[in-house]
């Protein structure tokens, strides 16, 4: 029995057409998966499937989904089957939830909406819905709040809304991008045991290959709104035809080599670093209790030094990244940078933050729409006592958007210019071009597709070679932390577990956290007919 059938799909938005003849095919309890790079047409061949194109879109073709075609099917009629035959999970979870609303009445609207039955009754279903996907009341209230909860709860949160009524077809669009190793294990495990269950049919969105090859039974490969190539994914891992999936495979194993360092200087030193936040009082006179975010933390960077820093969403990354930057005090021990405290007193050293810069992980959120390149790489410039101006400002922004691969004609574009790979390189010329002494990337290719990840963690290991650049990079890809890092620090409940060389640390860790972790981290197969990317 055929679950889903898509035949001769093609969508034309304004007369532009985006998708190509797409074709794909699977059956219950099956998971198929779509992959390819960013603006491939995976996403709108998903909504297409949920009925959901955009305004102005024309679609041709067919999509029968349990004998219905979709594209022959009125608004109230795909109403009703949005939620109780088809369910979607989306890529972010926190702006797929109503903040103002508990978890408990999200997942209940949704057997409200299709169900005639009592809210007592649909309250009920949502627990017990809530308890199959990990969250049991005793311990998650159906009271709470999407903002109460860590970032794979809230993606549980969502994916009970969308098998509440325990659809036919569940389709998850990049559902564990945004999650660390470990929560997006179990939210892996969790949709193949929910396949397995209701014998539901999952199709997966993602451009993460080592997932597809970890939970797909089938694979779709898409290049600029076309199918290029759809196998078995045994079948496809062993045997690609297309240029295109030998290039994107490569591109997910691509190594990059940084140039050697010759000398151990010590440039960042934090010692002992502890960082507790208030918390409620449980009783009105009672003690006020507090949260250790970081618990007695120490390590160092030396000069021209690659350091990783990886653990868990909560582990007390960020926390760490605000100290070492200066826009978060410590309540005990001490950072360093060239052997000059961060904080003076109670106030950051500005002496030593403007040797200090940061990527961070979205680089269309961490722009001013409205200025232009120029503008927004040079807003390092506020943190030097005497900035460039007139021509020197102007060679500045030159140099500086070179080093990332850029001309200098870029100054005058906006962002909403350029593609996301693009953006993170204007990032980086922002981060460089006061020349910092130490830079934090914060999980600056986690957004990103991985033929443009692959760039660009080339473009970082070419600027090493050019400079003697110090950086801590922040990231939940193990794979990629592998790649461009020289020692790596992995961080549990606010403690450091363990550190060291980073192929030390990765052939033979000794902390069982550590283990867990890259025993949690999806591995592609070896690549028998893969070549490297251009």
């Amino acid at each position: 029995m055929t679950l889903l059938t898509i035949r001769d799909l093609s969508v034309a938005i304004n007369g532009t057409t985006i998708l190509h003849d797409v074709n794909l095919t699977m059956q219950p309890g099956k998971v198929a998966a779509i992959t390819g790079e960013s603006g491939s047409g995976k996403s709108m061949t998903a909504l297409a499937v949920m009925g959901l194109l955009p305004r102005g879109a024309v679609a041709t073709g067919q999509i029968m989904l349990d004998g219905t075609d979709i594209l022959q099917t009125s608004e109230p009629a795909l109403c009703k089957m949005r939620g109780n035959t088809m369910g979607m999970v989306f890529q972010e979870p926190m702006t797929a939830l109503n903040p103002v609303q508990t978890i408990g009445d999200q997942v209940a609207e949704t057997i409200l909406i299709h169900e005639n039955t009592s809210k007592t009754a649909a309250h009920r279903r949502a627990a017990a819905m809530l308890e199959r996907v990990g969250l049991p009341n005793d311990r998650f209230p159906l009271s709470r709040y999407p903002h109460e909860l860590s970032g794979g709860q809230r993606q549980r949160v969502v994916i009970a809304m969308a098998i509440a009524l325990r659809p036919k077809l569940l389709i998850a669009d990049e559902p564990t991008t945004a999650l660390d190793v470990t929560t997006q294990a179990r939210i892996l495990d969790l949709l193949r045991d929910l396949v397995r269950e209701f014998d539901m049919g999952l199709l997966l969105i993602t451009h993460d290959l080592a997932v597809v090859s970890d939970i797909a039974d089938q694979v779709a490969v898409m290049q600029k709104g076309r199918v290029v190539e759809a196998a078995p994914t045994r079948q496809l891992l062993t045997d690609m035809r297309h240029p295109y999936t030998k290039a994107l495979f490569a591109a997910s194993t691509h190594t990059v080599y940084l140039p050697v360092r010759t000398a151990s200087v010590p440039l960042l030193y934090a010692k002992n670093i502890v960082r507790d936040y208030p918390l409620p009082r449980k009783q009105l006179r009672g003690p006020r209790p507090h949260f250790r975010a970081l618990d007695h933390v120490s390590f160092s960077i030396d000069h021209g030094e690659r350091v990783g820093l990886v653990g868990e969403s909560g582990c007390g990354k960020s926390t760490l990244t605000r100290a070492i930057l200066g826009l978060e005090d410590v309540q005990g021990g001490q950072i360093t940078l060239g052997g000059e405290p961060v904080f003076t007193g109670k106030k950051p050293n500005l002496t030593v933050r403007r040797k200090m810069q940061v990527v961070f992980q979205d680089p269309y959120g961490s722009f001013n729409p409205r200025h232009r390149v120029d503008r927004l790489i040079t807003e390092p410039f506020h943190l030097l006592e005497t900035p460039p101006t007139g021509m020197a400002r102007e060679v500045e922004i030159s140099k500086a958007l070179q080093d990332v691969g850029l001309s200098q004609s870029d100054a005058k574009k906006y962002i909403h210019e350029f593609s996301g790979g693009q953006r993170q390189r204007i990032a980086i010329a922002r981060a460089l071009i006061i020349a910092p002494e130490l830079i934090i990337f914060d999980e600056a290719v986690s957004a990103l597709d991985v033929s443009v990840r692959a760039q660009v963690l080339d473009l970082i290991a070419a600027l090493c070679r050019k400079r003697p650049l110090s950086y801590l990079f922040i990231s939940h890809d193990l794979s990629v932390v592998r790649s461009i890092t020289d020692r790596v620090i992995v961080m549990q409940a606010g403690k450091i577990v363990e550190q060291g060389e980073t192929e030390t640390v990765f052939t033979n860790p000794q902390h069982p956290y550590t283990q867990a972790l890259l025993a949690a981290a999806p591995q592609l197969p070896e690549l028998k007919h893969a070549t490297e990317i251009v």
